[in-house]
């Protein structure tokens, strides 16, 4: 039998995660994530068919800083990732570390059941909390 306490999604999540428009420059992001001290930014749906985006550090290092582009030229909308895997806030954190690692993302984002975003949970926040559960 199975006495382990369910630890959901949503009681890990970041819930204050920083988002950009598609449609604002790399140097733009540069600056929010430099202020704001993260690595990831979710990129804004356009309208409620469309999907969200992300960008992180690794993106804009292989896609811009690494091809010497100049930050202030290239589009957020130009390197993001989209769509992004998202989980449900309910979800147990067995389950979303297991679907993250067969993808081998670090990261992903938290929706409710109407598909609004809630927040992000990295693998590091799960592993974390499921350890401190354990011992």
């Amino acid at each position: 039998m199975n006495d382990k306490k369910m630890i959901r999604v949503g009681e890990v999540m970041t819930p204050d995660v920083k988002t950009i428009e598609g449609t604002q420059t790399v140097d733009k992001a540069i600056e929010m994530m430099r202020s704001s001290g993260v690595s990831s930014l979710i990129v804004e749906r356009r309208d409620a068919n469309d999907e969200y985006g992300m960008v992180v550090v690794s993106d804009i290092a292989t896609k811009v800083i690494g091809p010497d582009k100049a930050p202030e030229r290239v589009g957020v909308y130009e390197i993001m990732t989209k769509p992004v895997l998202s989980v449900s806030e309910d979800m147990d954190i067995r389950y979303a570390v297991r679907l993250l690692s067969q993808f081998g993302l670090s990261r992903a984002f938290v929706t409710d059941d109407h598909r609004q975003l809630k927040g992000i949970v990295t693998l590091r926040d799960m592993v974390l909390r499921h350890g401190s559960e354990t011992t």
